[in-house]
Parts: C-alpha cells; structure tokens; sequence
C-alpha cells in the first residue's frame, strides 16, 4: 500500500444500527452522480463497531468486499433494503479473509491483498444480480468507473448510504503494480470516501478491482484497488467451496 493511505471504512458513529436511523437521502463517493441502476449488485457491509463498507454481489449468498471492513472483531452484517423499503440485516455465516492481507501493512509500509469474501447465511433477494467480474489489467489513462455507498463530503456521516459512481482515470504514482489500481481525483478533488471500501471499480459492466483506500488525510486524493485478476484463483477456490461460483466476462 501507499505510504499515507487511509482505509475507507470508519465513520464515527456508535454502531450499525444507529447508522440506519441516522443516514439521510443525500449521496455518497465524492463528486459522483446517483446510480440506482448498478445498485442491483451492490450491498452495505456493516459493523457493530460502526464500520460502513461496500459489497460486490457475486453469487445469490455471496459478498467480495475489502478485508479490512470484515476483519475486525466486531459483528458484521450485510445491508440492504427490502422490497417495501425496509431495512434488512442479514446475518454472515461465513468469511474468509486473503490469506495475503495485512492488516498492518500501512504503518509498515507492506504489500497488502485486501480482499474478503462473506456467504449470507440466506440468500439474497431475486432482484440482486451477480456483478460480471473481470480478469483484464487496466492501462494508465484508462477511464473506469468507481461506485460505492460512502459518504459524499468528509465529516458528513449522514450522507452515507445513497450508491454513486464517479469516472476517474488511472494513475501510477508509484509506477505499475499488479495488486493495486490507482485513481486519480477527479474536478473538484472527486474519489472514494469513508464507507467506499469494498465497492466496485468497473470498466464498462464488468468489475476489475475492489475499492480499499484513499491517499493522504482526507478524501479527495488518489483512490486506491485492488486488482481482481491476479487473485481471480482464490476467489474462484474459495466460492466453489461454499458450493458457489463467481460471474467472469470473457478474456
């Protein structure tokens, strides 16, 4: 990871369900427009210690979202909305962390693989899709596609929980890596922010990495990925062992 990132998880809030009844209409991923239609893939992953993530649907029961959002000893649940607009917390029967994450590769400037994935005790609702997941390395300059349910201004708790995507394009700040995507902000200092972590980073529909940090003190500055190509065998191994099986677009 880069030295200076933060993680995107923590909002101070004094739990998940206070969350619920605090979160207003307002967006989230700074400078990004409302994408209710890429919503279908997406869920919140939400922790006891007032913890705010992202989740990528995979499978009916399954979540790929950032380890460090699933990684703490706290309980989580995944988030989402029922068909009358309810909220829903659905127990995790399951999590299995990347066996190369580091939760303290930050202040020891180490190689971190943040990537978790979590199987629902239940299934999902039919009107969940399995997002198209994608092995492909994206180029500096390449415009993708950053969406997530965090906040949509730092210091502003209650505006989490509305999906926003922003295009941003790729940077390599620290020359070419095959763990990490970097995004760099766009007009206006638009990125990822605090409850972004774990959220998609598509090209077009298919998702190529996964959301996990911001550079810097603040939102605002270069986002950070996880690329899913080079760890495309641990999620197809740990999938088929919860009897599931990922959705990748075509080499």
């Amino acid at each position: 990871m880069a030295r200076g990132s933060r993680p995107l998880v923590r909002l101070a809030l004094p739990g998940a369900l206070a969350w619920l009844a605090a979160a207003g209409p307002a967006g989230a991923v700074v400078g990004g427009r409302p994408a209710p239609e890429a919503a279908a893939s997406a869920v919140m992953v939400l922790s006891s210690n007032g913890g705010v993530c992202t989740g990528i649907v995979v499978a009916a029961d399954a979540v790929l979202t950032a380890a460090h959002c699933v990684a703490a000893r706290a309980e989580h649940r995944v988030h989402y909305k029922d068909a009358a607009g309810a909220p829903v917390l659905a127990e995790i029967a399951a999590r299995a962390l990347h066996p190369g994450y580091d939760a303290g590769a930050v202040a020891g400037r180490r190689r971190s693989i943040d990537l978790a994935l979590v199987r629902l005790a239940a299934p999902l609702p039919a009107r969940f899709v399995p997002a198209t997941l994608s092995a492909t390395m994206p180029g500096a300059g390449e415009r993708l596609t950053l969406s997530g349910y965090g906040v949509a201004a730092p210091g502003d708790a209650r505006s989490t929980g509305t999906y926003r995507s922003v295009d941003l394009g790729v940077v390599a700040p620290h020359g070419p890596s095959r763990i990490l995507v970097w995004l760099g902000a766009g007009p206006g200092g638009a990125s990822a922010c605090h409850g972004d972590s774990g959220g998609p980073i598509a090209a077009g529909p298919a998702v190529l990495a996964v959301s996990a940090w911001v550079a810097g003190k603040a939102c605002g500055g270069i986002s950070q990925g996880i690329l899913l190509a080079p760890q495309q065998a641990w999620i197809d191994r740990t999938l088929e062992g919860w009897q599931s099986a990922a959705r990748w677009s075509a080499p």
